[in-house]
């Protein structure tokens, strides 16, 4: 992917339209941000790993269960510190891990190095199905609880779950929550930050024909409390080469649906007209263009809008955000746009 040669030039309503050339549009290093990536800070040392092993050992029947908080912490693996689910494995000493671990760390016991052969813990599976604990995400606002084994299948849809982060041009591993990643997408990646609902671009590409990949800068606006991300880019679509804008909320789906967007392109009295709903930085960017869900501007259509000999991209997108507005008395949504 050529990203070194492209460039985005942008204007703001109101105000004169300014060049911005990019000069840095590779991915840059990032920070680590360990409060943000909400991983376990709990310690986890060779002592309590004995401990567990004579706790399970004791477990005799229901009288004998622990406190929820220890016995989570028994159901916890020693080798990745994730839950552990049936099958849970100890070898004969009853140090346990999880079925995952079990094959890492070559049939060895991590804690005491004798053989783990296929020991399963019982007891400790049979223990699991009388808890009930909260999500992992209950410090992010989460109030569920659930029994243990229905936990994980929660956590990968809870709505107080991290977000990751919506650039483009890289696989960028930052999480976190909305207020997070708009700051880390201004400082680390250098994104274009606008305010209002509309917005008038122009995308720039000497030699478009050499380019069939390719990722501009990404541009962030935010209106109406919310923040919106616009992305444009260059790809193969079966065998034709096109351009493609579309627009990705940075908030959940149903909040998403609140929210309408329109983009336009053209020249030369044509013009192409998208209208949609921005779809979640939950689905991915790969997703949401493997989708097709945006607007789709072949290159010669694009080129023809760029005017001139058509060996430069220079293609204008205007459009702008709307916020859907149920009315109460008619039962049917009104648009309400921002000034």
């Amino acid at each position: 992917m050529d990203l070194d040669s492209i460039e985005c030039v942008s204007s703001v309503d109101g105000m004169d339209e300014d060049e911005i050339h990019h000069h840095n549009l590779h991915h840059p290093q990032h920070p680590h941000h360990g409060h943000h990536q909400f991983s376990s800070s709990k310690p986890h040392n060779g002592t309590n790993n004995t401990n567990n092993a004579n706790t399970i050992n004791n477990i005799a029947g229901a009288t004998a269960i622990a406190p929820a908080t220890s016995v989570h912490e028994l159901l916890e693996c020693p080798v990745c510190t994730n839950s552990m689910y049936p099958p849970i494995h100890q070898c004969h000493n009853g140090h346990t891990l999880c079925s995952t671990c079990k094959t890492r760390v070559h049939n060895r016991c991590p804690t005491c190095r004798q053989e783990l052969g296929d020991i399963r813990c019982l007891a400790l599976e049979k223990v699991a199905e009388s808890l009930e604990l909260p999500c992992k995400y209950c410090n992010l606002g989460c109030p569920e609880i659930f029994p243990y084994y229905s936990k994980l299948k929660h956590e990968a849809i809870c709505n107080y779950r991290p977000y990751n982060c919506p650039y483009a041009g890289s696989e960028c591993s930052v999480v976190g929550d909305i207020p997070f990643l708009v700051t880390h997408l201004r400082d680390d990646h250098k994104v274009d930050m606008h305010t209002g609902c509309t917005f008038n671009h122009r995308y720039v590409k000497s030699n478009p024909r050499e380019v069939e990949n390719a990722t501009w800068m990404l541009t962030v606006f935010h209106c109406f409390g919310q923040y919106f991300c616009l992305h444009f880019e260059a790809f193969q679509l079966g065998m034709a080469p096109v351009y493609m804008a579309f627009l990705r909320f940075m908030g959940d789906e149903t909040e998403a649906r609140n929210y309408s967007y329109s983009l336009e392109v053209g020249a030369n009295g044509r013009k192409l007209i998208w209208e949609g709903t921005p779809r979640s930085i939950r689905d991915s960017h790969r997703k949401v263009r493997d989708s097709h869900d945006g607007l789709i501007i072949q290159r010669n259509m694009a080129l023809f809008f760029s005017g001139g000999d058509r060996k430069e991209l220079k293609l204008r997108v205007t459009g702008r955000i709307w916020k859907e507005q149920q009315n109460p008395d008619a039962g049917v949504c009104i648009p309400n746009l921002c000034s």
